[in-house]
């Protein structure tokens, strides 16, 4: 594998201060309802997205994201519903590294966590009507527009709508046939047995990455 590719790991506390180094940014977290973070508020975020790896009937699924060898960004997997098979995907890319490509390798590997592994037959993601970028990169990883959901979030400036992007399983599985990668992080990967919140909202803001 490429020193450039991206990869997921597992979360583990020792990444809290990879991760408060974008989520202490304002710039990162525009359009959140979180941040910019304390120190004190990254690693209770860290230490419950570890925590969630041991629950019973595990629904979220966190990871970093590493780019040769540096942490770049994070993604996460959360099952919204066992019974029905539907989840949702976030990511986050550092701002250092946006416009690379690197949250929708991100998002592919989060797809093929969800279908792949997890056995989810619908997975959606929202994002910001004014984060252009996230938009094209959501429409690149083969989801399709579904809506505009009004005051979904309060931020900082006030209530914040949402587009809500979906895609089914058999839409993954038409994709990755026709030659789309669909590698992702196993469900027992590092970690412990079956390794596979929004965090945010398809982070990406410049050239479709941001």
């Amino acid at each position: 594998m490429s020193q450039y590719s991206v990869t997921l790991d597992k979360i583990a506390f020792d990444d809290w201060q990879d991760v408060h180094s974008w989520a202490s940014l304002a710039e990162a977290c525009r359009f959140q309802p979180w941040g910019p973070n304390t120190e004190e508020q990254t690693r209770h975020f860290v230490k419950a997205a570890v925590e969630a790896w041991s629950d019973e009937h595990r629904r979220r699924f966190a990871h970093v994201a590493r780019r040769g060898g540096a942490v770049v960004g994070m993604g996460e997997l959360h099952v919204r519903s066992h019974t029905r098979r539907q989840g949702e995907i976030s990511y986050l890319v550092h701002p250092r590294v946006w416009g690379r490509g690197i949250g929708t390798e991100i998002g592919r590997s989060l797809l093929s966590l969800g279908f792949d592994q997890v056995g989810l037959h619908r997975i959606h993601a929202t994002c910001d009507p004014r984060n252009l970028g996230s938009s094209r990169v959501l429409a690149k990883l083969g989801m399709t527009y579904e809506g505009h959901h009004r005051h979904t979030v309060w931020i900082r400036d006030g209530w914040r709508d949402s587009l809500v992007f979906g895609i089914l399983e058999e839409e993954w599985r038409a994709g990755t046939r026709n030659g789309v990668d669909a590698a992702g992080p196993s469900p027992d990967g590092p970690g412990g047995p079956f390794t596979a919140v929004a965090l945010v909202d398809g982070a990406a803001r410049r050239e479709g990455e941001g």
